[in-house]
């Protein structure tokens, strides 16, 4: 049986292929889709443990979209082949951009850590607001110590801790949110004219905009008081 998902129409298509097209720049491995009421959420990796002794900080992006007349589901799937479908469905919409686009969903996978952590979907309670230029500094700072940190060939256990060094450290000014966090929101394009709300709930952190939302998973010690 061939398992498809409709979304509500071409504009919704346009931003899932935008948000995975820079999704894909950062983490291009899979991404995780759960349908439930009408409304699709699409995960995606920014930042996860690679081993046991790895500090990093979980970081997911997040983007719903509205949904027409799919069924409820939880699966995660590789992102290629979803992005596949994607242009598929977008060269054979034709004229009328406005009507319901269906396409079919990839084969699933099973080996993904990072998706068998599940944000909660309420409980949130708000703990201020942020600038994008504030995110968007940390993100480039970031970006810069890291290019510096690595040269050309080095090992990928190397690699990781620099990454896990500095995307955990806490952007100045709201030292509870790990730099990793601001790498998202500037790498998945969620930064712009808005403030950036912030909430929390348990151990996990939301840096919350118009384009999308953040999701961060830290240590207890890490949260703010």
């Amino acid at each position: 049986m061939v398992r498809q998902l409709t979304l509500a129409d071409s504009l919704s298509l346009g931003d899932l292929h935008t948000y995975l097209q820079r999704a894909g720049r950062v983490e291009d491995g899979s991404v995780r889709l759960v349908a439930s009421s009408g409304i699709l959420a699409v995960y995606t990796a920014i930042l996860y443990p690679r081993g046991i002794l790895d500090e990093s900080p979980t970081v997911l992006g997040l983007r719903t979209f509205a949904l027409f007349q799919t069924d409820d589901f939880d699966a995660v799937v590789p992102m290629r082949s979803l992005v596949e479908r994607i242009v598929r469905a977008r060269d054979e919409l034709g004229v009328d951009e406005s009507r319901p686009v269906t396409m079919s969903r990839p084969p699933e996978v099973n080996t993904v850590t990072w998706a068998g952590i599940s944000p909660p979907r309420s409980g949130w309670r708000p703990l201020g607001e942020t600038d994008a230029a504030t995110l968007e500094s940390a993100a480039r700072a970031g970006i810069e110590e890291v290019a510096r940190a690595i040269p050309e060939g080095t090992g990928e256990q190397l690699v990781q801790r620099v990454r896990s060094e500095v995307w955990g450290r806490g952007v100045d000014g709201i030292e509870y949110v790990p730099a990793g966090a601001a790498f998202g929101a500037f790498s998945l394009g969620f930064l712009g004219d808005d403030p950036v709300r912030i909430f929390e709930t348990g151990p996990w952190t939301r840096l919350s905009s118009r384009r999308g939302h953040i999701l961060v998973r830290r240590k207890a010690w890490t949260l703010k008081a």
